[in-house]
């Protein structure tokens, strides 16, 4: 019985060893950027979300996967425009609907290596109880102490039922017509074992 155990702990020692399995990610150091803006751009905001929580699935020294839940009630404005204005407006039933749906969800289902040392990403992204199949690329910046994934990716809010002054409303005013296109810049931090 006594070589059982031992045996059992030599093979967990291996796999965490070979970084099997999920790593959590460190939420306080982890960062969602947003960026938003009217059609053409004249008018800007950005800010942050942060994670709620996240685990990166590891398979040897490889990402293989991850799944990540993000805090809707996080959402900051950081431009110094109308800011309360501005995120009470971006909690409203108009963008987010953070009352009914506090968290946004991605989770990634397929990684693919990419041109120049990137990965190629196919993720299911939840927003409003609405997920949407999304691509985008990723790279990998591993450090001593902790390594960063990094992404960055525009998605069309209306794929996810966020029409508010959309382009595609008739009747908009041209002057008042919010871009479509959201920007992020994700940035994962994590610790290998």
């Amino acid at each position: 019985m006594k070589k059982i155990i031992i045996l059992l702990v030599s093979i967990g020692t291996i796999s965490l060893a070979q970084g099997q399995g999920n790593i959590k990610i460190d939420t306080a150091k982890s960062m969602i950027k947003w960026r938003g803006s009217n059609l053409f751009k004249f008018n800007q905001h950005y800010g942050t979300v942060k994670f709620l929580s996240g685990e990166i699935s590891m398979n040897g020294s490889s990402i293989s996967g991850g799944k990540f839940v993000v805090d809707m009630n996080s959402i900051m404005n950081t431009d110094g425009k109308y800011n309360e204005m501005l995120v009470s407006h971006l909690k409203h039933r108009d963008f987010f609907d953070v009352e009914k749906h506090q968290t946004a969800k991605l989770e990634i289902s397929q990684i693919k290596p990419g041109d120049n040392g990137q990965m190629e990403i196919d993720a299911l992204l939840t927003i409003k109880g609405i997920s949407k199949p999304i691509k985008f690329s990723s790279t990998i910046e591993k450090g001593p102490r902790e390594t960063l994934f990094k992404s960055k990716f525009i998605i069309d809010r209306t794929r996810w039922g966020i029409r508010y002054e959309s382009k595609g409303i008739v009747g908009s005013v041209k002057e008042g017509i919010i871009s479509d296109a959201i920007e992020f810049e994700v940035i994962v931090v994590f610790r290998l074992c």
